[in-house]
């Protein structure tokens, strides 16, 4: 004991020794080793990290805590590509001071998103990013077994009867957005501009608040109300996955966004309670009557309230972001649109288009699932590692606290498994006999609380992820989709504007947008 006492006051005393030494030099002396310092120990850690044999290759990188942030928040899919030539499908790079070892392609898949529970958690990855945007006690902000609960408490609205009763509703959205939106102004107008990031977004939120929430709900949906949703979006970027509070002017519209939405959502859950008007009109209805966990605790109004928020921005994003890129990708071929409206005239027989007949119309489908290929909106999934992880087939392993990605969009654009990968064409899906698609039937299936879903994971062609948690809104999806694809094919036709192209990505948030302006020229069908 009296040597460990002595070699502690031998450290004490070296430490003085060395701080007042410091002290002791020329100010540019030491504001040099204090600028220095960080980079000299990054490249010792780096270099001591690469020395071990169970560690996955890592990506070297210059500026501490950084890491390789700047290259893969610019353009993603390229950073892989490097990567993958130097180190193969399995490496690691560090962002923002956390560790992400990604794997690529089918087995990366595989080897994250079936994962055990045990083993790796999307609430741990995720809670600092999506708490503050949905609320407390719902999605990310609960274990793991509510979520699956909350999961089955929403698919109550997601049916093939309720898909009838939306279409209709969807496409009468629509039509009334083309009237009175200033980029169409249908009555007024016959041609115009329109810039897809500002329409998308606003028809998104109002078809689906009118669909899922109701038509009482959809007449608090103005344009106002669409906006608290967009400064609620804007809360889904990079930094934010570290930082989940900044005292910033766009921390506070988003913490505001979500004050005003959920105590919207919580008065009118109250009004429905103090009149005991719960009926089966709308998701609200199925929520307030089943949302009681197996253990019997029952989700507060307050939860309830952030779940719709979550529903809600998660349909935002998928078909916000895809309607937006097929218009610009139609845009492009208006041979196309004709092809398109051609299949609806010919199932419809001129009449208002059904549930039923979209799944008559392949050419419709296809053009869905081809923006989903070149732009799926989440280009990368993360889960925290909780217990170590080791790597199939390698000597690797990835510690606890380290983070695991996959990244489905990188194999939806490769040419190794979709040939001209980056050439906008559905027809590729007329026979997709040549790629695996995961679909929620079959007998290889499994439950995890909310109804049966496929356990392979392993396709190339994953636009709604996989897993425990596979986006359940993916029916929903389409039908939104179809409805907002059918209606503007039918209704007018468009073009981008002379001399202009299909807009690059923009990655800049969490979702895969168009960089704006994203205009298109449009024109009353006769």
């Amino acid at each position: 004991m009296s040597g460990l006492k002595l070699l502690a006051e031998t450290g004490f005393v070296y430490a003085q020794y060395l701080y007042y030494a410091f002290l002791a030099l020329p100010i540019y002396q030491r504001v040099s080793i204090v600028l220095f310092t960080p980079f000299v120990y990054n490249i010792v850690w780096q270099l001591l990290y690469s020395l071990r044999k169970d560690r996955v290759p890592l990506v070297f990188y210059w500026i501490p805590w950084f890491g390789s942030a700047v290259p893969y928040g610019m353009q993603p899919y390229e950073f892989f590509a490097e990567c993958q030539k130097k180190y193969g499908d399995v490496f690691a790079f560090v962002l923002l001071g956390k560790v992400m070892t990604v794997y690529l392609g089918p087995k990366g898949h595989e080897f994250v998103l079936n994962s055990k529970l045990s083993d790796v958690s999307a609430e741990e990855a995720y809670t600092h990013l999506t708490t503050p945007i949905f609320g407390k006690g719902v999605i990310y902000d609960c274990p793991n077994s509510r979520l699956m609960e909350q999961k089955k408490f929403t698919k109550g609205s997601l049916t093939r009867e309720a898909f009838k009763s939306y279409v209709p509703k969807i496409r009468e959205e629509i039509l009334c957005y083309f009237k009175n939106a200033k980029s169409f102004r249908f009555g007024e107008k016959t041609h115009g501009i329109a810039n897809v990031m500002e329409t998308q977004p606003e028809i998104t939120i109002f078809t689906a608040s009118r669909s899922l929430l109701g038509d009482e709900m959809r007449k608090k949906f103005d344009a106002s109300f669409a906006q608290l949703y967009s400064d609620l979006d804007k809360g889904f970027t990079p930094i934010n996955f570290v930082f989940s509070y900044l005292p910033l002017p766009l921390y506070w519209k988003r913490d505001e966004a979500q004050r005003k939405i959920s105590s919207t959502y919580r008065e009118f859950i109250g009004e429905r309670r103090k009149n005991n008007d719960i009926q089966d009109r709308d998701l609200i209805d199925a929520l307030m009557k089943n949302s009681t966990y197996k253990d019997g605790v029952k989700m507060t109004d307050q939860e309830i309230s952030n779940l719709l928020i979550g529903i809600l921005m998660g349909g935002q994003h998928t078909s916000a972001a895809t309607s937006a890129w097929f218009l610009l990708h139609l845009a492009e071929k208006p041979e196309l649109q004709e092809e398109i409206l051609e299949e609806v005239q010919r199932v419809s027989g001129g009449e208002e288009c059904t549930y039923e007949m979209f799944q008559e119309m392949p050419l419709v489908n296809n053009v869905i699932k081809e923006t989903l290929r070149m732009h799926m909106p989440l280009h990368s999934i993360f889960r925290k590692v909780v217990n170590p992880l080791s790597v199939p087939g390698t000597s690797y392993v990835v510690p606890r606290g380290h983070h695991v990605l996959v990244s489905p969009g990188f194999s939806h654009t490769n040419e190794l498994y979709f040939p001209q990968a980056d050439v906008f064409n559905p027809h590729r899906w007329d026979d997709d006999s040549s790629v695996t698609t995961t679909s929620n039937t079959g007998k290889d299936t499994v439950d995890y609380g909310f109804g049966a879903v496929s356990k392979g994971v392993s396709s190339p062609y994953l636009p709604f992820g996989g897993g425990r948690h596979r986006c359940i809104g993916e029916q929903f999806a389409y039908v939104q989709l179809s409805t907002i694809l059918t209606t503007f094919v039918r209704t007018i036709k468009w073009k981008l504007p002379p001399g202009g192209k299909v807009p690059p990505v923009d990655y800049q948030s969490m979702v895969t947008l168009p960089e704006e302006p994203a205009l298109i020229e449009w024109e009353l069908r006769k």
